[in-house]
């Protein structure tokens, strides 16, 4: 009974624990193995957040996969073209979203399967086909989630 004891009190203090940080180059690594073009990747991110920081909402837009798909305002927006993006910037996207991607750490990004989420999933960008092949591709805004 006691080892019983000991060991439920064990898990539950792995449970509690913290996770370890990831370094920029585990993240990077991890891109590369499941996306490919991580160096891509990474001239995305600084594009990315440099346009969040210096408040340049073309440069998301033309950061996007369209139709991009952006949750605000508790609807669901299909965004069809870069310019809609521009035009209806400051509806589609919070302050507080604006304000997590501009700080964002590389090393605390989300990478997954369906893409590489910022902001604790507030953006999420993929490595996209250019053709059939993949043998070209580019990293793009898939969706937006206030």
């Amino acid at each position: 009974m006691r080892l019983t004891a000991l060991a439920v009190a064990f898990a539950l203090t792995l449970i509690a624990a913290p996770a370890f940080a990831q370094s920029e180059e585990d993240v990077m690594a991890q891109i590369e193995t499941i996306h490919g073009d991580s160096a891509g990747f990474g001239e995305a991110f600084g594009l990315l957040q440099d346009a969040f920081l210096f408040g340049d909402p073309t440069t998301i837009a033309d950061l996007g996969a369209y139709p991009l798909t952006v949750s605000a305002n508790g609807e669901v927006y299909d965004i069809l073209e870069p310019q809609d993006l521009v035009d209806n910037f400051d509806t589609l996207l919070t302050q507080e979203t604006i304000d997590g991607l501009s700080s964002q750490d590389f090393d605390d990004l989300i990478v997954t399967s369906e893409g590489v989420g910022f902001a604790n999933g507030a953006l999420w960008m993929s490595n996209i086909c250019i053709d059939d092949s993949c043998s070209e591709t580019y990293w793009a805004i898939i969706s937006i989630n206030n």
